[in-house]
């Protein structure tokens, strides 16, 4: 499905474009926004890399990632990263990512997120299943994760080595009928018609 343009109370879940880098970076640079990730803070180079094969990937047929733009609609302004991820080794199985620049911190913007991402992952590609995983010491993701209904179900051992040393991953997951049972309904704009796991 191309193009993406999903939206909620308060956020636009959007295609990356070259202009984004800058905001992109805001959150991939930073080492406060970075902390749980599973790497160390960017560069600017390779975060315009990851823009330039986000907008590449886009387009692809089939099309197995969805890099996106999570912007405040009332600024304009870039506030996340979205990422779903078809998984090629679970038929109709996705993985999901999410990070926000520190400045929209702590007002439900993760949730807000979160939805969006798995509003466009089971409602327009019809998955069965997405699953994330966060930091044992990120609490504020599983405060996320628990609070759209993804369920914890279990850690993977020594999973991310990051500042030479091997870290756990805890493992969040949602099924199609669970989040049948508590989706909100964001309305999601698209050019493309729903489409099945691994169509454009």
């Amino acid at each position: 499905m191309h193009p993406v343009l999903c939206s909620s109370a308060r956020l636009e879940l959007r295609e990356l474009t070259a202009e984004d880098v800058d905001g992109v970076f805001a959150i991939y640079g930073s080492s406060e926004a970075t902390e749980h990730l599973s790497f160390e803070p960017r560069s600017h180079e390779q975060v315009g890399q990851i823009v330039t094969r986000a907008v590449a990937s886009a387009t692809a047929v089939p099309r197995t990632e969805y890099a996106l733009a999570v912007t405040d609609r009332a600024s304009g302004r870039l506030c996340g990263f979205g990422r779903l991820a078809l998984d090629p080794h679970q038929p109709s199985g996705a993985t999901i990512g999410f990070a926000l620049n520190s400045d929209w911190w702590g007002a439900g913007y993760g949730t807000e997120t979160v939805r969006l991402l798995l509003h466009l992952g089971f409602d327009h590609l019809l998955l069965h299943r997405v699953w994330g995983a966060r930091s044992p010491a990120n609490s504020a993701s599983a405060r996320v994760m628990t609070a759209v209904g993804m369920v914890e179900e279990g850690t993977i051992r020594e999973h991310v080595r990051k500042g030479g040393r091997w870290r756990d991953s805890v493992v969040h997951a949602i099924l199609d009928r669970e989040w049948a049972a508590v989706s909100a309904g964001p309305v999601c704009l698209s050019a493309g018609r729903a489409s099945g796991p691994g169509e454009q």
